[in-house]
C-alpha cells in the first residue's frame, strides 16, 4: 500500500517522513490481522538522519521487539529495501518500502572554513567532484546523446498525465491508497494536459536543452510499503529476480538498464513476456532513452501513468513501483509477470521481476 503522493510544500507540508511511513505501516499491520512482523526495512534519502524506519515503526505501534533498518541508495532506496527483505527467509513478515518528505527535509550545511559562514547545500554528493552532475542537467545530456527530441518528451509526459488521470477517475488507485489526514488522492495529476501546452514551457537546465518542468517529475512527499514473507497466505507477487547495477555517474538515468537486463537474464524471460513494466519516470527523456536501449516500446511502460504525473517522492518511489505492480497484476489481474525499475543518482539502478500468484 502507499500514501497519496503530495507536492512538496502542499498537502503534506507538515508531515514528516516517519509519520508518512507510519500511516502505511499501521494499515498494513491492521490488514495482517495479528500475523508476526519480524522486521521493518525502509528506504529514505533526505530525512533527518538516524533510523527513520525505527521511528516510523514505533510511531505505527509496532512492538518494541521488532527491529528496523533504514536503507539509502538514493532514488532507488525504496526498491533496495524490498531487495534486502527479499534476500531473507522470514517465517513471518518483513515490512519493506520507502518514505520521503521533501517538505520537512532538514537544511544541510558544509562546516565553515577559516571563520567563514557555513554554506547550505541542496544535497549530499552522489559521486566525486567532476562526476556528479545535477540530475536535470544529466537528463538533458542523456536525451541529447540518444537523440530524444523535445516533442517526443512532451508527448510522453502528456501521456503519463492522461493515463494517470484516467486511472484515478476509474478508481484504479483506490485499493492501494492509505489516506493521510484529509488527503486521499494523488495531488499532482493534471487531467487535460497536452503535448502542445507542454511545448510552450522553456528548457530549465541549459540553454537549448529539451528538459523542462513539464517533462520532468515533481518534488514530492509520500510513502509506500509492501508486506513480504516466504509463506503465501493469499494472492501475492513472487519475487523471481532482483538486481542492482552501476553505470557512469555522469549518466545516472541509464542505471535501470543493466538492472533490468540482469533480472530478465536471471528469470530466463524476454521483454515480450513481461505484462506490466513500471519504470520511475524521473524525466521523460531519461525513460525514453532507457526504453530505446532496452528495445522496449515506450507505450508499454507505466500503463496507468508514472512519476511524471503521480510525482517522485525520492526514497519511496521504488516501493511505489512495487505497489503499482501488485495492484495491476494481483488486484486487477492484469497479467502474470511484471518488472519495476528505477535509476538513482551516482550512476546506480535497481530492478525486481515478479510473478503474480493468485
Amino acid at each position: 500500500m502507499r500514501t497519496p503522493i503530495g507536492t512538496a510544500g502542499k498537502a503534506f507540508r507538515d508531515v514528516t517522513a516517519a509519520d508518512l511511513g507510519a500511516a502505511v505501516l499501521e494499515e498494513l499491520v491492521r490488514r495482517l490481522a495479528g500475523a508476526d512482523v519480524e522486521d521493518v526495512v525502509l528506504g529514505n534519502c533526505m530525512g533527518p538522519g538516524g533510523n527513520v524506519a525505527r521511528v516510523a515503526a514505533l510511531t505505527a505501534g509496532i512492538a518494541d521487539q521488532v527491529p528496523a533498518l533504514t536503507v539509502d541508495r538514493q532514488c532507488a532506496s525504496g526498491l533496495a529495501a524490498i531487495q534486502v527483505a527479499a534476500a531473507g527467509s522470514p517465517s513471518g513478515y518483513v515490512l519493506a518500502g520507502g518514505v520521503e518528505s521533501a517538505s520537512t527535509a532538514p537544511w544541510r550545511f558544509w562546516p565553515p572554513a577559516s571563520g567563514a559562514d557555513a554554506v547550505r547545500y541542496e544535497r549530499a554528493p552522489f559521486a566525486p567532484v567532476g562526476r556528479d552532475p545535477a540530475m536535470g542537467a544529466a537528463a538533458d545530456a542523456l536525451a541529447e546523446m540518444y537523440g530524444i527530441t523535445r516533442a517526443r518528451q512532451d508527448e510522453y509526459a502528456a501521456r503519463s498525465h492522461e493515463r494517470a488521470a484516467a486511472a484515478q477517475g476509474a478508481g484504479a488507485f483506490d485499493s492501494e491508497l492509505v489516506p493521510v489526514g484529509s488527503r486521499a488522492t494523488d495531488e499532482r495529476i493534471r487531467a487535460g494536459l497536452t503535448a502542445e501546452r507542454l511545448g510552450k514551457l522553456p528548457a530549465v537546465f541549459r540553454t537549448g536543452g529539451t528538459v523542462t518542468a513539464g517533462n520532468s517529475c515533481g518534488v514530492n512527499d509520500g510513502a509506500a510499503v509492501v508486506a513480504m514473507s516466504t509463506a503465501r497466505p493469499g494472492p501475492a507477487l513472487k519475487v523471481l529476480a532482483a538486481a542492482s547495477a552501476g553505470v557512469d555517474p555522469a549518466l545516472p538515468g541509464l542505471g535501470l538498464v543493466p538492472a533490468v537486463q540482469k533480472v530478465l537474464k536471471t528469470a530466463g524471460l524476454s521483454p515480450a513476456e513481461i505484462d506490466v513494466w513500471e519504470f520511475n519516470e524521473a524525466f521523460a527523456g531519461q525513460v525514453l532513452a532507457c526504453c530505446d536501449v532496452l528495445g522496449l516500446a515506450d507505450e508499454r511502460v507505466c500503463p496507468q501513468g508514472g512519476a511524471l504525473a503521480l510525482g517522485h517522492p525520492w526514497g519511496a518511489s521504488g516501493a511505489v513501483l512495487a505497489v503499482r505492480l501488485f495492484t495491476q497484476l494481483v488486484t486487477q489481474e492484469g497479467g502474470r509477470y511484471g518488472v519495476a525499475a528505477i535509476a538513482a543518482g551516482g550512476g546506480q539502478g535497481a530492478a525486481i521481476l515478479v510473478e503474480a500468484c493468485r
